[in-house]
């Protein structure tokens, strides 16, 4: 017997999600009245009920109301197709039991990915970050089984092909959503070489990435970056969600120890002309901007929230910053993990240990938030050591845990997570290893 889908909402919108639906092999099954509602809920084939709520909750909210309330008593899954980007909103349909909160216009991949995911109880795992430590954390847990990946993915970066794509065309830098559409790729291996082809000749090309300059043409034709990613998302048919974690244009700005301002994330990131050892002691964006709609709801709809590793102000509490992603982490119900970075960074992060790390993320959230904090404690070579000492990076400090337990009451996991191979990073099966117990813990599965 199929499975079926109630879907309470217009005609319109009816037939775009019953086309949908027909290609995963489930029957579309349009629902106008309580009663009815709760009559066929007690199939058995019923799988989800789907509410289009531009339609009801603006011409008929009382009905809209009951009608939730029937199917929560029911205890069946049901999923929230909106158009309000208020992060009111999506609150609001956490707490009345929806599943899932799916943002008008959605592409049918997206719709899929949400829908499989409420059906068959997958593990929602949203990761926030951005440059390499997002686009590693993602290719880590790509394979994990019965799981949704979402990428939050910062949109600071001004330099590079970005920041000239930045100043050029009036967009959103499209550096780190390529990295993380392509972690998350299912293309072939050609495509994704093309996407991180970087041109090393030709007027106006030189220093360019393609995969950049797709993103700057998408958007355009789409008329903005969030557009562009879905587009994008659809040709690479990504396993997964990949979100700008704002849709406004802003630059980062740090005041550092000595109170002296530096304006922009490439200024941030290399300390050319000014001591590298100074520590930040301020982080905003100019102007203040607000998260995206979808990124608020990822996070309040996720299972798992992994923020980092990555560097830890241009890449990961840039993000943490930006207006509503730190209220979303806390009021959603799913467990934070912070992984800490393995090496420090001139100009960022010179001397700071992993008690400064996750004392920075946490005033960055506003408050201590974390269930999860890993920290690698891995021995590398003297080779490795010298190498990075050369260039003003050191192995974060372990420190005791009992003084990072000072700032947070999460649970601290130190292990061998790093790897040196090429360069040092974080190794994706020693990763992936941590955080699969981590996960079965805390996940729906």
């Amino acid at each position: 017997m199929d499975k079926i889908a109630l879907i309470v909402g217009t005609s319109s919108s009816a037939s775009y999600i019953g086309y949908v639906l027909g290609v995963l092999g489930i029957v579309g099954e349009i629902i106008d009245n309580p009663d009815r509602l709760k009559k066929r809920l007690r199939d058995k084939n019923v799988c989800i009920t789907i509410f289009d709520t531009g339609f009801l909750k603006s011409k008929a909210p009382g009905k809209y109301a009951d009608m939730v309330k029937t199917v929560r008593r029911s205890k069946k899954n049901f999923i929230v197709l909106a158009s309000d980007k208020s992060p009111e909103a999506a609150l609001e349909a956490k707490d009345s039991g929806a599943a899932e909160y799916v943002l008008k216009p959605f592409t049918q991949r997206e719709f899929v990915n949400h829908l499989n995911a409420v059906i068959n109880k997958k593990t929602k795992i949203t990761c926030i970050g951005g440059g390499t430590g997002l686009f590693n954390v993602l290719s880590t847990l790509k394979d994990l089984p019965n799981t949704l990946l979402t990428a939050i993915v910062s949109m600071s970066d001004s330099g590079g092909s970005s920041g000239k794509l930045r100043v050029d065309f009036g967009i959103l830098p499209p550096g780190d959503v390529r990295r993380s559409l392509v972690a998350l790729s299912n293309a072939p291996e050609i495509m994704n070489d093309l996407m991180q082809y970087r041109f090393a000749k030709g007027a106006g090309l030189s220093g360019h990435n393609l995969g950049n300059l797709l993103l700057a043409a998408l958007s355009d034709i789409e008329g903005s970056m969030p557009q562009a990613v879905k587009g994008l998302s659809d040709i690479l048919n990504i396993q997964g969600v990949v979100i700008p974690v704002t849709e406004t244009e802003n630059t980062l700005c740090a005041r550092f120890e000595d109170y002296s301002v530096i304006k922009g994330e490439a200024l941030i990131d290399v300390p050319e002309g000014r001591n590298p050892n100074l520590r930040i002691n301020e982080l905003w964006h100019e102007p203040q901007v607000k998260c995206s709609a979808e990124a608020y709801a990822a996070i309040i709809n996720s299972d798992i929230v992994v923020i980092g590793p990555g560097d830890l102000f241009t890449s990961v509490t840039t993000n943490l910053i930006i207006d509503g992603i730190a209220d979303a982490i806390a009021k959603t119900r799913a467990k934070k993990v912070y992984i800490c970075n393995l090496m420090t960074k001139p100009g960022e992060t010179s001397g700071l240990g992993a008690y400064d790390h996750v004392s920075a993320i946490i005033d960055a959230l506003g408050s201590d938030s974390l269930d999860y904090v890993i920290i690698s404690n891995t021995k590398f070579s003297d080779a490795a050591f010298d190498q990075y000492k050369k260039k003003g990076q050191f192995p974060v400090d372990v420190a005791d845990p009992r003084m990072i337990r000072k700032v947070t009451s999460a649970d601290i996991i130190v292990a061998d997570a790093g790897d040196e191979k090429e360069l040092v990073r974080h190794d994706k099966e020693k990763l992936k290893n941590i955080l699969k117990p981590v996960f079965a813990r805390i996940g729906r599965g």
